[in-house]
């Protein structure tokens, strides 16, 4: 595979600062136009029932936070390497808190300061991520985590 396979710009793509992107979304919504994802990372309260792509699961009821901040922290390394050469999605239900606290996570990867990945997944993806404050607490709890 090489960087054409990863996905172009708009309907809920987020590039981050080195180049990588990753399409956040709502799967309660339908599957947007294009081309299917190479990768899914999913944040769910059940295991997703997606079964056209290879995925990993992560159990994490809405509003609130992850079950195992191992598994997440694992999970959303993992994402954030195939997203050099795949195309992945992270998506929960409503594709906003849960999915917006990922993408902020995986900005810290890609070199955003903790202190401004909320804004930062604010204004790349949607005005209204990252939800609630236990999941803005989470993601300076677990900056140090998503760096290494």
């Amino acid at each position: 595979m090489n960087a054409i396979e990863t996905w172009e710009t708009g309907n809920g793509v987020v590039e981050f600062p080195d180049g990588r992107r990753v399409r956040g979304r709502g799967l309660l919504a339908p599957l947007p136009n294009g081309l299917d994802p190479q990768f899914g990372f999913y944040l769910l309260g059940r295991a997703p029932r997606i079964d056209l792509w290879p995925h990993r699961w992560v159990l994490w009821q809405d509003f609130s936070l992850p079950t195992s901040t191992a598994d997440a922290v694992a999970r959303l390394h993992e994402a954030y390497e195939r997203a050099a050469i795949e195309r992945v999605e992270i998506a929960c239900d409503g594709g906003i808190g849960r999915t917006g606290t990922a993408l902020a996570a995986l900005a810290i990867i890609g070199g955003v300061p903790a202190n401004a990945a909320v804004a930062w997944v604010r204004k790349n993806y949607h005005p209204q991520a990252v939800e609630t404050p236990e999941q803005r607490r989470w993601i300076g709890n677990v900056s140090s985590q998503l760096r290494t």
